[in-house]
């Protein structure tokens, strides 16, 4: 299993802003292979800015990657940079093995 992040440094008074955009795009994400489940996270708010992570879970890191190269993914992305005065520098990637499970 793989698990992909971005976490965002969203600009306070944005956040219902940002997640309505996330809310309302489409994702594709349903359709692919290794495709497990997807969470958008809210998280602390600090002095500039609310803390945002997508979370997306895969099957395995090929999975993930064969996403990235997909035509859903630049579909899905293609809006992507049209707001960026949301949130402070870009979205920071960080992908996880998973190395334990526990349900």
């Amino acid at each position: 299993m793989f698990i992909a992040m971005n976490r965002f440094q969203v600009k306070l008074g944005n956040e219902a802003e940002f997640e309505r955009i996330w809310r309302e795009r489409d994702t594709y994400l349903r359709d692919l292979p290794g495709f497990v489940e997807f969470h958008l996270l809210k998280g602390s708010q600090r002095e500039d800015h609310t803390l945002y992570s997508s979370h997306t879970v895969w099957a395995s890191r090929e999975a993930f990657e064969g996403w990235t190269k997909s035509e859903a993914f630049r579909k899905a992305h293609q809006s992507a940079g049209q707001h960026r005065d949301l949130y402070i520098g870009g979205p920071n990637f960080e992908g996880f093995e998973v190395v334990q499970y526990v349900k």
